[in-house]
């Protein structure tokens, strides 16, 4: 029988990943002493805090990889908690260098943010950004979603991060705060942080909203992302100037249906977008003509409210495109109240084909990176 040593076993835990913070454990200094004596392995582990959500998992985790070892025969993992000092440590270690407080989404940043916003409530804006975070995900893309309509939340639920009536909760870490993940995407929501019983009702005026995404914005440790998802609130009010304000770069696409009402509330939103410097890249039309099973093409709520908008958008340098027409549909609907995405739940769904599609045409529709300075580090 081949004889296993602690350092086997220690490169097995490479590929035991952190389900928060999505890093190898053995890099953020979660695994301490290993013992392997007649093919039995001891190994210990540091959690980052009292009541770690993620305990389980990360146990169980451990425990098969250790197993899985040629020359183990039996595992004991012993499950601790980090002192404040490695836990400080492992904080700095995160931020890489980067001080406390300070915003890792700036114009030199390698993230794409989107801003995903409408002029009016109803028109399935959250679903979408829910449906696209994982469709992006699931391509590989290393995707975050705030959740910035703080009034009217629902990404929790949309994503099927609510347990027994309450969303899921975010661990901090010293002054870091991990978001909950659900299907790759990491996910953070004011909803988040209300008190168990809380009816829920978020009655804030504009400072409160701005400090809410300045927290958002530097507090939460989304790590590397490829592509920041913002699900903005209808309108063009206090939190849509604060993220102006804050991430003018950004990216936004507005959702509008194919009714001429709801698309003429949408073109303000987009336009509000371009007076604080953020470019607007497409509309999508949500609630669109969709088919009937014998082939009868039903448009409950009108037609032609995306293209109008992209129209009105458009300026004659710049071209604003419909990025695509989702038709109305049940999956859709039904996986926003499962919290399983369509997308994953019913991929063959029209509206989930669409999304996919609007998914790809987005990767290969960002900007370029040519003449960009790379955050590289010889250290």
């Amino acid at each position: 029988m081949t004889s296993a040593t602690a350092d086997d076993v220690r490169r097995a835990l490479t590929g035991v990943i952190d389900p928060e913070i999505r890093r190898p454990i053995t890099d953020l200094d979660m695994v301490g002493d290993i013992v392997v004596e007649s093919g039995h392995a001891r190994v210990d582990i540091r959690l980052t805090i009292v009541g770690c959500p993620a305990a389980d998992s990360i146990e169980r985790d451990v425990d098969a990889a250790v197993r899985a070892v040629p020359g183990v025969a039996a595992a004991t993992i012993n499950v601790g908690v980090m002192t404040p000092d490695q836990r400080r440590a492992l904080t700095e270690r995160l931020r890489g260098g980067r001080a406390a407080r300070v915003m890792p989404f700036g114009p030199d940043s390698l993230t794409r943010v989107i801003a995903v916003t409408s002029g009016k409530g109803g028109v399935g804006k959250s679903t979408l950004t829910a449906n696209l975070a994982v469709a992006l995900a699931a391509r590989g893309v290393r995707v975050g979603v705030i959740d910035a309509d703080v009034h009217g939340f629902s990404i929790p639920g949309l994503m099927g991060l609510v347990h027994d009536g309450a969303p899921a909760t975010p661990t901090r870490v010293g002054e870091l705060i991990l978001p909950p993940v659900a299907h790759g995407v990491k996910v953070i929501s004011i909803g988040m942080f209300l008190r168990a019983g809380d009816s829920g009702a978020v009655v804030w005026r504009g400072p409160m909203l701005h400090r809410t995404l300045t927290q958002f914005l530097e507090e939460v440790f989304f790590g590397d992302l490829d592509i920041l998802l913002i699900d903005m609130p209808p309108g063009t009010g206090d939190m849509a100037i604060s993220v102006g304000q804050m991430l003018p770069h950004a990216e936004v696409v507005v959702v509008t249906t194919p009714q001429s009402a709801a698309a003429d509330v949408a073109v303000r939103s987009g336009l509000a977008a371009g007076k604080t410097g953020q470019r607007v890249v497409g509309v999508i039309e949500n609630m669109g003509p969709f088919t009937l099973p014998d082939g009868t093409v039903m448009s409950l709520f009108g037609e032609g409210g995306g293209n109008a908008v992209a129209a009105a958008l458009s300026t004659d340098d710049e071209v604003v495109p419909l990025l695509a027409s989702v038709p109305l549909s049940v999956p859709l609907r039904e996986g926003g109240d499962d919290g399983m995405p369509a997308v994953l739940a019913h991929p063959e769904d029209p509206a989930a084909r669409v999304i996919s599609a609007l998914a790809d045409r987005l990767l290969t529709s960002g900007p370029s990176l040519v003449g960009r300075k790379l955050p590289l580090s010889t250290n």
